[in-house]
């Protein structure tokens, strides 16, 4: 049985699997950049080791390096986390051979489900419904408009090795096909070493729909219902939820069992997770397969009740799920907001730096998954998200108002967060009224910007001072303050507004 445990990977997911793992009994170990020296993850495990520079090259992919520190420690097995080397089928293989429990599918599911046309075809063999493309990668630009042409505008130019929006070009006209297909090709090799794109018809207002399957060594496989992931900043999830407000009972089945199959068609075993588009008659098209936990499993876990971090060690142990299917429930509704340090009043720029305070929310139905704190520096190598933001409660609307709660109560100050853009989010009537698809940031970005939450501590302590004042004046006047309240009234409502008094 697994007895240690090392965690390729930083930040958050690196200590939300150590978290598990303490709870199992099962030793840490973390492995970390010279950037990296003071993260919380090298202060949580129970052992710690620099496997490189700040560049991610150098030390959180140096597949030699991470090996080396798994040998002499003795770890059983290596936990990839998401992102960096999680679904890398060359470490999978290494880690094999080192004889070392890799805690994740097999190379060939990973190899399978990380080219995309591969998956596709395997997902059509598998009556699996895919998005009307090309089965082969394009490689002229003749070849190009023809299946465009044929495929019919708009069409969707994808990286075969993709993933996380890079890679991908929309494009509505055929005037913009061949600037469209260099730049995914360009990006695509610049992203995964692999130029090779495919053309898929693009599903007008879709709705990205994930399900969470396990499966282990015995043949049994389940699904863990459904994540709606629709809210998206340039195919970048920024809020996911479950139940989706989009699902029928009758939906759910149904491609809850055609995620199985999927899973099936390459005899997966772990954690991993399906993603659909639905468009808006319910038709729904396979996307792809992450061969790895997801940034948003915690709202599965919320709604479910099972630590999922705790199931693939568990399976990696050779056990088999201690549930089936029938078994399974969704109870209640969970929303997960992810927080990054980035500017959004300036196109969302990153914005590293050293964190003065932080104050995380608390509360009936509230988790938060981070790795920041108060004189850590964020640093700027890295993705800039911070953490997450999970709310639970017995209904959707509940969920939505103690997420609002929540992030009222999250303060972070010495660098700038998406605190206030989530924030709005929760304030959006599509949003609200569960109507929304894959547009609705671009199509909100007018009233999502226009946050009017003052998360800078000097501009609440000077409209405090001002509120203050203006009280002061209503005393002195005594009876004829009546007049000036009545004059000054919208800057009282102003000020109730910006919730100066929670100071």
């Amino acid at each position: 049985m697994i007895e240690k445990v090392l965690v390729a990977n930083r930040g958050e997911i690196a200590v939300r699997v150590m978290r598990s793992c303490r709870e199992m009994g099962i030793a840490s170990v973390a492995v970390f950049s010279e950037a990296d020296r003071n993260a919380m993850h090298v202060r949580y495990a129970d052992e710690a080791y620099c496997v490189g520079p700040a560049s991610s090259a150098e030390s959180y992919l140096n597949i030699d390096n991470i090996l080396k520190v798994a040998k002499t420690t003795k770890a059983d097995a290596i936990h990839p986390g998401y992102g960096f080397l999680s679904e890398n089928a060359v470490f999978a293989q290494k880690v094999a051979d080192a004889g070392i429990i890799f805690i994740g599918p097999s190379i060939h599911a990973i190899n399978t489900m990380g080219d995309k046309l591969t998956a596709r075809e395997l997902m059509m063999k598998s009556g699996v419904p895919v998005v009307p493309g090309t089965e082969e990668n394009i490689n002229s630009n003749e070849r190009l408009k023809e299946v465009a042409k044929e495929i019919g505008y708009p069409v969707m130019i994808k990286a075969s090795a993709g993933g996380g929006g890079k890679g991908m070009r929309l494009v509505r006209d055929e005037k913009d096909v061949i600037s469209s297909y260099e730049m995914a090709k360009s990006e695509a090799k610049s992203s995964f070493a692999n130029d090779a794109v495919y053309i898929e018809k693009y599903i007008e207002g879709p709705h990205h729909i994930e399900f969470q399957i396990m499966a282990d060594e015995h043949g049994n496989y389940v699904h863990l219902f459904e994540r709606e992931c629709s809210v998206q900043r340039r195919h970048q999830k920024v809020v996911e939820e479950t139940p989706s407000p989009l699902m029928t009972p009758e939906l759910r089945e149904e491609m809850g069992q055609r995620a199985i199959d999927a899973a099936k068609s390459v005899d997966y075993v772990g954690a991993g997770t399906v993603e659909f588009l639905v468009d808006n008659n319910l038709n729904f098209y396979f996307l792809e397969m992450n061969t790895r936990l997801q940034v948003e499993h915690p709202i599965t876990e919320r709604v479910t009740g099972i630590d999922l971090v705790k199931a693939q060690i568990n399976v990696a142990n050779g056990l088999a799920l201690p549930f089936k299917q029938e078994d399974l429930r969704q109870n209640g509704h969970s929303i997960e907001c992810r927080i990054y340090a980035e500017d959004h009043k300036n196109n969302f720029m990153p914005c590293p730096g050293v964190v003065k305070n932080i104050s995380e929310p608390l509360g009936l139905g509230i988790r938060t998954d981070g790795y920041v704190y108060e004189g850590y520096e964020i640093p700027f190598h890295y993705d800039p998200m911070i953490s997450k933001l999970i709310s639970w409660a017995p209904t959707r609307q509940e969920a939505i108002e103690r997420m609002k709660r929540a992030l009222y109560e999250y303060k972070i100050t010495g660098v700038k967060t998406s605190i206030p853009f989530v924030s709005r989010i929760m304030e959006a009537d599509d949003f609200v009224q569960g109507k929304y698809d894959t547009h609705f940031i671009e199509e909100n970005m007018d009233f999502l910007m226009s946050d009017d939450d003052c998360s800078d501590y000097c501009e609440d302590i000077a409209l405090l001072v001002a509120y203050l004042d203006y009280s002061e004046k209503l005393q002195k006047l005594g009876g004829n303050g009546q007049k000036l309240e009545s004059k000054s009234s919208p800057w009282k409502e102003f000020a109730r507004r910006k919730n100066v008094i929670r100071l």
